[in-house]
């Protein structure tokens, strides 16, 4: 099955997504969207705790209240990714339900000017914040627990079934004894095609994957897409950003390897060790499906995206690698605040 079809049947099945309860839900595909800068500024919920950003007394506060403790919500107004997680995940009454019983929500503009007071007492700007704790991606969800650690982070917009499994990996502690990755595959549904292939594209270098950078310097940036087969959000990709001449052209700069996240396939890994597609995703702590990981010449990571990217990110990001702007910026943030283009 080609990958214009496999996207396309996705899309028609996806019309009936299953929720994190296993029921049949009608709607648009929770993954579809033009991630284009937005013309009008968001509007947070009115339900969000109204937090003068003293991180210490919102945790005691959360706590008194029984909760589990915070997520501070990574923002920004002309987001469409936040935009996209507000309508498909925290517009859904159960979603907002659960949230609300063991969470107390702060949110943080990523371009913001407010005082931020961290649980260690240090004061940081809203942007000097979301640097420090290396947000690449909005909506970014930095869950604290009522030990002031920590928990979990989730970067970027994730369907509706994932998010509330990440509200659940938390509020049931199930983080002390295991990794997202491992819950996640208990907990998700099951919404997978038929077909048992990965999408093949002309770009992707074939095997045997040799992508050792430790001995010699690599003469261009190495790109690793990981996925699944029967992966929606895989075909979405496939059938979308990586259709258009822009990102195919990106791309030319780049070496370009796809492997099977859950695959027993050798791979010479960029540190020059051996080891398989499977294990090293797991190494990684990978979980969404796909997962692009970007290695610098010498082989250290440069940034990961995992969550759902549609084109203008994809193309922002390609731009953040390929023009060396993590050399100079800590974060992707960062960089597309210096005055780089306007990409989500």
């Amino acid at each position: 099955m080609t990958a214009a079809a496999r996207f396309a049947l996705a899309a028609l099945c996806a019309l009936f997504w299953l929720d994190a309860s296993g029921v049949e839900s009608s709607g648009d595909d929770p993954l579809s969207f033009d991630d284009r800068p937005l013309d009008q500024d968001i509007v947070l919920p009115e339900w969000f705790k109204l937090s003068f950003l003293e991180l210490h007394d919102d945790l005691r506060e959360a706590a008194q209240a029984g909760k589990r403790g915070l997520i501070i919500y990574f923002g920004q107004k002309d987001c469409p990714y936040c935009k996209a997680h507000l309508e498909k995940n925290w517009a859904r009454p159960d979603v907002v339900a659960y949230t609300r019983e063991f969470f107390d929500v702060v949110a943080v503009d990523v371009k913001g000017g407010r005082l931020v007071t961290d649980l260690d007492g240090s004061v940081r700007s809203e942007k000097e914040y979301a640097i420090h704790h290396r947000t690449h991606f909005t909506p970014s969800f930095l869950f604290i627990d009522r030990d002031g650690e920590v928990a979990f982070r989730l970067s970027g917009y994730h369907p509706p079934y994932e998010f509330r499994a990440a509200l659940e990996f938390v509020a049931d502690e199930h983080y002390r004894a295991e990794g997202f990755r491992e819950y996640l595959a208990r907990a998700e549904p099951a919404l997978r095609m038929d077909d048992e292939t990965l999408n093949a594209e002309p770009f992707f270098g074939a095997p045997p994957h040799a992508l050792d950078r430790s001995r010699f310097p690599a003469g261009q940036p190495l790109a690793v897409f990981f996925e699944r087969p029967q992966c929606h959000a895989c075909d979405v990709l496939h059938g979308g950003p990586l259709r258009t001449p822009q990102i195919v052209e990106a791309l030319r700069g780049f070496e370009v390897v796809q492997l099977d996240m859950e695959s027993d396939t050798p791979v010479l890994l960029p540190t020059g060790e051996r080891g398989t597609a499977g294990a090293w995703a797991q190494s990684l702590g990978l979980f969404y499906a796909p997962t692009i990981v970007f290695f610098d010449e010498r082989g250290g990571e440069i940034i990961r995206v995992d969550s759902l990217v549609q084109f203008y990110r994809l193309r922002g990001v390609l731009r953040y690698v390929a023009e060396g702007g993590y050399r100079e910026y800590d974060s992707y943030q960062q960089w597309r605040q210096a005055g780089r283009p306007a990409v989500p």
